[in-house]
């Protein structure tokens, strides 16, 4: 129980991480500095990890790690959405 407690929080700080990056890019309306390929990478990898995620949970355990893969997966799609969308402009 205890580790399930620390995945979950884990989980949520490192998903939750993101958050003050796309408030600096809705801000500033910028993605100059940002790569596009290392995001799509971490996306991917996010993407492999949320297949593993849902076996897990599906077996009956990892739901915590579903939750907050499943979270880190929409945020990185969003910063990758807003950098196609500010990107050049």
């Amino acid at each position: 129980m205890l580790f399930s407690v620390m995945q979950l929080v884990g989980g949520l700080i490192l998903s939750l991480g993101w958050i003050p990056q796309i408030v600096q890019i809705v801000r500033t309306k910028s993605v100059a500095d940002l790569s596009l390929k290392s995001y799509l990478l971490m996306l991917l990898g996010i993407a492999l990890m949320e297949s593993y995620a849902v076996n897990l949970t599906l077996t009956g355990v990892g739901l915590a790690f579903l939750i907050t893969n499943t979270l880190s997966l929409a945020v990185v799609s969003t910063v990758i959405l807003l950098i196609i969308r500010y990107r050049k402009q």
